[in-house]
């Protein structure tokens, strides 16, 4: 006989009365339930009168447990003549109200034929009260136990508390139960078993139960995708769908949401249209599950304006609808929309929640507007809504980025308030936070005082003590984590390869490297890309490219941040033909849109000699960040095209970009390159007032290189002694070079008498001060100059040449071995010299720092090693293409008159690359117009 034909007085031992509970208390005594009796006996015959009493007792409030033990006691006498279903419940609530939350259990089993459809809300009241699911499933097992007979409707709602549980064992045992009674082919049932394996034994056991199904109706196939969706098996899901279509079966709405969302993660764009199709052909476009799931799966396939046309075709928008619209916008860059949405959103009287927060709050983050993260944060505290762990996240990591240590510890100090420090989420990204902004020492406190601690938040404080060059303070961590029982990862020792790497100790990160390998694990692109990155970071260019050799022999495909590290090696190689197969392999691979390898690519061509490419690079970039603006700002600066770089800052302006220090930098580097000394005094004196840039010594280093170029050098002495900073090498430096353009003697030895102090072993600097002094033929001090290098050891470098023709390097030095074809080149070159005397080229022997005669003077200028260079490339290119040359110390006047006759009389573009910045000479001319 099934439970629900049993009168709840035959499971109560009259020896034992029901313990009772207070609200929220829970108990597991269940030796008060007495199953023995299985027969159902029969109520006695009630009056008129009495049925009208017990109605009467219904309407009333339960003030007492007692109130509704006497109220069940007259439903079960009256259970005849009365709504069974309707007063059970009413007495299910009241035992619950009072805490007696086995009554409540029994009386619901009891009565599962009136109450299957009842079973979801009564879970829901039954937590709401302080009962458990884990109280039921005592409840079952004690009566299971003690021989009750239960349906197909009860075993299948026992199976989804069990899947809620993830309670096997009992999930296993009710199986067997409904093989036992040949209830498993029962569809509901069958439902149930798959949701209950796929939640505990994985996918792989749900779809045996759904494989096992000879016939398969709508529900079925319903529910094996929805387990598989559930599991992230999306291509699974996918599959599933496919073949539910070709058999005719109709998917409801939750599923077709399910499989949109499948459609969305796999970035399955065809089949989300197909899926479309399938709603608008059936008609389903006005439910608004399906029309939130499409528009979730245009935006994670970027296809923003399909997404908005399904939002704006959709009736009776709910809150989900908005959020899934507003989400892609801040999700894809376009902030500006995402906030008009936001507005017209509550305009339409729908509250945003605090899932609408979170998306503008990450959506800023994700897209480097970190400011405006902050002062959301705000706004959404000021509108009454309390962040959570996903909104705090968001704004720590905004602090991290724009190093906001004080806000950061605002905080820390709301996330100790609120008693969320305990949220493993939120702390690991406070000691985040405290590691980037440097103070290791509060990341450290911190992470002492945390009471569990994961293998991020281990990462994050040795990446940081590795990252600051600590590493034996890292490493200790590193132990101490594996005596604490946490396995380093893969991101572990990747977070020590790098430290290795920026610090420059590439052999340590190579041994870090086979550590890794030796632990049982295999270094990722990540672990490789911290090498090139390093040796980038510390101009080992070459070695970069070697350990991308390595890499690949591994077969490690690499990514978008490995590609953007290659274009730094090319860019500071100038190896503009590798430059553009990067590039190839960034289209090939869809790296193009990323916003990082964009910005590499405009680095790399306006290093390489090539703006016109960098130019189109940006132009084509869709969402220009802040870093995009700064490189092509850059790249015209180099070019000492002054009046492109500044028009091209108010576009950046117009465009709403915050410039930053590195703008004011590339702005005041071009400035200097193109003698804009006005321009350049007012982007100075407004960075601090009108941008909040406080100035750094890269900035006040650019001004008295401006001043000293155009020939103020007192002014530029005067600025320096002002400076609020103490003057650094690139200060003093900066004096020198304009006193040696301008023959300045007298300022030239106090600013070498700073830097001999300063960089007492760079050559450089002693080779700038006997120049100065050849020009004023002040001989003796040349060699007083050489005579104090010999002493300490200092000696000047080879200068140097070189250019690419036929995929071949050619390099000509001032020292070394001289070039196999050198007698055509000097021929070539006898030949240029007497053309160009005829348009009245005369040598400047002035660039010529020795005390020897003017004859001998001009033999010296024709061996300069940009000469040799170009006229070598006119002699084995014939091409339209430019002629590069990359040249490692600054052109002389001699040389850079020379190129420009060059560039006339044989009709070629050349681009020389100097230790400074680019000359591009056509047609005569160069683009700095004479002014370097």
């Amino acid at each position: 006989m099934e439970a629900a034909a049993t009168p709840l007085y035959h499971f109560i031992s009259s020896h034992q009365p029901l313990t009772q509970k207070k609200p929220g208390c829970y108990s597991t005594n269940f030796g008060l339930v007495n199953a023995a009796e299985t027969l159902a006996e029969t109520s006695p015959p009630t009056s008129l009168e009495s049925f009208s009493t017990l109605q009467s007792d219904c309407n009333k409030k339960f003030h007492s447990l007692n109130s509704v033990k006497a109220m069940h006691a007259k439903m079960i006498k009256l259970s005849r003549e009365w709504d069974i279903k309707k007063n059970m419940q009413y007495v299910i609530s009241g035992y619950l109200k009072f805490g007696d939350f086995q009554s409540a259990a029994v009386l619901f089993f009891v009565g599962f034929a009136e109450n299957y459809l009842y079973w979801n809300s009564f879970l829901e009241e039954y937590t709401d009260f302080g009962g458990t699911p884990c109280e039921i499933l005592e409840v079952f097992s004690e009566l299971h136990s003690k021989g009750v007979n239960f349906n197909t409707e009860i075993l299948a709602f026992v199976l989804k508390i069990c899947s809620k549980l993830r309670d096997v064992w009992l999930g296993l045992e009710v199986h067997a139960c409904l093989i036992k009674k040949g209830f498993d082919l029962d569809v509901y049932t069958k439902c149930a078993l798959m949701n209950f394996y796929g939640r505990c034994c994985g996918t792989e056991s749900a779809n045996e139960v759904f494989k096992e199904t000879s016939t398969r109706d709508s529900l079925l196939w319903n529910e094996a995708i929805l387990v598989n969706v559930r599991n992230e098996k999306w291509a699974e899901g996918l599959r599933m769908f496919r073949d539910m279509q070709a058999l005719l079966v109709k998917a409801n709405s939750l599923t077709i949401s399910k499989v949109l969302q499948a459609c969305g993660k796999l970035g399955a764009f065809d089949e989300g249209k197909q899926i479309h199709g399938y709603v608008i052909r059936y008609a389903l476009e006005s439910n608004i599950l399906i029309s939130t799931a499409l528009i979730n799966m245009y935006v994670k396939n970027d296809y923003l304006k399909l997404a908005r046309v399904v939002f704006d075709s959709t009736d009776n928008r709910n809150l989900p609808c908005w959020n899934s619209i507003i989400s892609g916008y801040t999700a894809l860059g376009h902030l500006d929309d995402a906030w008009e949405l936001f507005h017209e959103m509550k305009a339409c009287n729908i509250k945003p929640d605090i899932i609408t927060w979170n998306s503008l709050l990450s959506g800023h983050f994700l897209h480097r507007s970190f400011r405006e993260v902050l002062a959301i944060l705000r706004r959404m505290q000021s509108a009454g809504y309390q962040p959570n762990r996903n909104s705090i996240t968001s704004a720590l990591q905004a602090v991290s980025e724009i190093r906001y240590l004080r806000i950061g510890k605002e905080i820390h100090c709301h996330v100790i308030r609120k008693g969320l420090e305990y949220d493993l989420h939120i702390a690991t990204s406070l000691v985040d936070m405290y590691v980037k902004n440097g103070d290791l020492t509060s990341a450290q406190a911190f992470f002492d005082c945390m009471p569990n601690r994961n293998v991020c938040a281990w990462n994050s404080l040795i990446s940081g003590y590795s990252c600051r060059g600590h590493f034996e303070k890292a490493g200790d961590l590193l132990n101490q984590m594996k005596e604490e029982g946490i396995k380093p990862d893969i991101v572990t020792y990747n977070s020590m390869v790098s430290g290795y790497s920026t610090s420059n100790c590439i052999k340590e990160a190579l041994g870090m490297i086979r550590r890794i390998k030796s632990s049982g694990m295999s270094p990722n692109v990540i672990s490789w890309t911290s090498l090139v990155s390093g040796c980038t970071q510390q101009g080992y260019f070459r070695e970069a490219f070697e350990f991308l050799t390595q890499m690949q022999e591994e077969g490690i495909k690499v990514n978008s941040v490995t590609v953007a590290s290659l274009l730094q090696a090319c860019a500071g190689l100038s190896l503009l033909h590798i430059g553009k197969e990067i590039h190839c392999l960034c289209i090939r691979n869809d790296f193009i849109d990323d916003v990082y390898v964009s910005t590499a690519l405009i680095d790399m061509y306006s290093k390489c000699g090539n703006l016109e490419n960098a130019q189109t690079v940006f132009q084509r970039l869709e969402n220009k960040t802040l870093a995009s603006w700064n490189s092509m700002i850059t790249g015209f600066a180099i070019y000492g095209l002054g009046t492109e770089a500044i028009s091209l800052f108010d576009k950046m302006r117009e465009a709403n970009i915050q410039p930053d220090a590195i703008t004011f930098i590339a702005l005041l580097s071009s400035c200097k390159h193109s003698g804009l000394l006005d321009k350049g005094w007012k982007y100075f004196d407004h960075m601090k007032t009108d941008f909040g840039v406080v100035p750094t010594i890269e900035h006040y280093s650019c001004m008295v290189d401006l001043m000293g170029r155009v020939g103020y050098l007192d002014e530029a002495s005067d600025f320096i002694q002002s400076m609020p900073t103490e003057p650094n090498a690139a200060v003093w430096g900066a004096l020198l070079t304009s006193c040696r353009i301008h023959g300045n003697v007298e300022l030239g030895e106090i600013a070498a008498e700073y830097l001999f102090n300063l960089e007492p072993y760079n050559a450089a600097n002693y080779a700038l001060m006997m120049n100065l002094y050849a020009l004023s033929n002040r001989w003796t001090d040349v060699d007083r100059i050489r005579d104090k290098m010999e002493a300490m050891g200092v000696k000047i470098g080879p200068v140097w040449s070189w250019l690419k023709v036929n995929q071949r390097i050619h390099i000509f030095s001032s020292a070394g071995k001289t070039h196999p074809e050198e007698g055509e080149i000097y021929f070539e070159l006898y030949k240029l010299i007497s053309e160009m005397k005829k348009l009245g080229y005369k040598p400047d022997t002035k660039c010529v720092y020795q005390d020897i005669a003017e004859v001998e003077k001009e033999k010296v200028l024709l061996g300069h090693t940009e000469k040799l260079a170009i006229t070598y490339g006119l002699i084995r290119t014939t091409s339209p293409a430019p002629i590069r040359v990359i040249n490692n110390t600054r052109v002389c006047s001699d040389c850079h008159t020379v190129a420009k006759h060059m560039s006339l009389l044989r009709r070629r573009e050349i681009f020389l690359k100097d230790g400074v910045r680019f000359h591009h000479f056509r047609d005569g001319k160069c683009s700095c117009c004479d002014f370097w």
